[in-house]
């Protein structure tokens, strides 16, 4: 019920963001176009969201039969983790990036959807994709993915409106033409608006998706090595371009796959790294480990690579029977 509410509120805000910024353009007229516009979209958001996202990195479905060995581990995985969480067979897909990342959607448990990069696959071993899946397991277990995924076609849509404004300007209620300084306004405040709201949601649900992920796999640190990988390799240079024609989607990552993102502040929209690896590494009863090796010298690691990792495993000797 409490997610339910929170979705609600968030659409409200967005709706209401939305209409705001139409009127700042046309006046009434824009303030009417923008609801309509705005009620279509959350109608198509709540049932087709997930299509929309998936669709936007070109993700392709992922089984047991593909003929690579890793993504048929990744897909087997997924489905035991799913099992142990009790949760319904959610769709498995891969995005073909470089970058490792992964992220969860669809409207409810029923319909969800997971996505990892051909890049996870590649420079993660089998213990820490797993943990990264686990972790969007908990997602879809928390219900949050509705609320991630209806947050990133709507905010993406309330920038491609400030984006308008700022190309084609804004009229006053008489239908006069509002300037340059009323259009650079909505151009400016209405993505940072949208913005803040996709950072409210987004920041404290990373940490409950870790606890959960950890309880999921039984794995704490298997995650926690895995974000620092995967951080590693964004801040080593492997761009993820879809996301950077997309932003607004930013938030639905396990790691900002943006290039020159931060840490815990106002602009993040994920908690910094090292204080989900301390949660983590204190919910597996260990401490923070140094960082990896850097991503650039981890990519000379030839492609196709079938066992251990592009990059050292941090901390000891791996454990577990996804370990060789």
């Amino acid at each position: 019920m409490r997610n339910h509410l929170r979705t609600f509120m968030l659409l409200a805000a967005l709706t209401a963001l939305f209409v705001g910024a139409g009127y700042a353009i046309g006046g009434p007229t824009g303030m009417l176009i923008a609801l309509v516009f705005a009620t279509g979209m959350n109608l198509i958001s709540y049932w087709n969201a997930d299509k929309i996202v998936l669709s936007m990195y070109r993700a392709q479905p992922a089984d047991e039969t593909d003929p690579d060995p890793i993504v048929r581990n990744y897909a087997a995985d997924v489905r035991e983790l799913a099992a142990r969480a009790g949760l319904p067979q959610p769709r498995v897909y891969i995005i073909d990036q470089d970058q490792p990342n992964a992220f969860a959607t669809g409207r409810d448990p029923q319909h969800a959807a997971v996505a990892a990069t051909r890049g996870l696959l590649r420079m993660l071993d089998r213990r820490e994709i797993r943990g990264v899946m686990a972790h969007e397991l908990a997602h879809v277990k928390n219900r949050d993915t509705l609320t991630m995924t209806i947050t990133a076609t709507i905010a993406g849509a309330i920038s491609g409106l400030a984006n308008f404004a700022f190309f084609f300007g804004g009229r006053d209620e008489h239908g006069r033409p509002a300037g340059m300084i009323g259009a650079i306004v909505v151009a400016i405040v209405a993505p940072l608006a949208a913005a803040l709201v996709q950072m409210a949601i987004s920041r404290g649900r990373e940490y409950e998706a870790d606890r959960g992920g950890a309880e999921i796999s039984g794995d704490a640190e298997g995650l926690a090595s895995a974000l620092r990988k995967i951080e590693a390799y964004a801040k080593g240079g492997v761009y993820n371009p879809d996301a950077e024609r997309h932003p607004a989607t930013a938030h639905m990552f396990i790691i900002n796959p943006l290039a020159g993102s931060g840490g815990d502040n106002l602009f993040s929209t994920h908690p910094a790294t090292e204080n989900r690896v301390a949660a983590l590494m204190r919910l597996g009863g260990g401490a923070p480990r140094g960082p990896v090796a850097r991503a650039p010298e981890a990519r000379t690691a030839p492609v196709g690579r079938r066992r251990g990792t592009a990059v050292p495993v941090t901390g000891d000797e791996r454990q577990g029977p996804w370990g060789s």
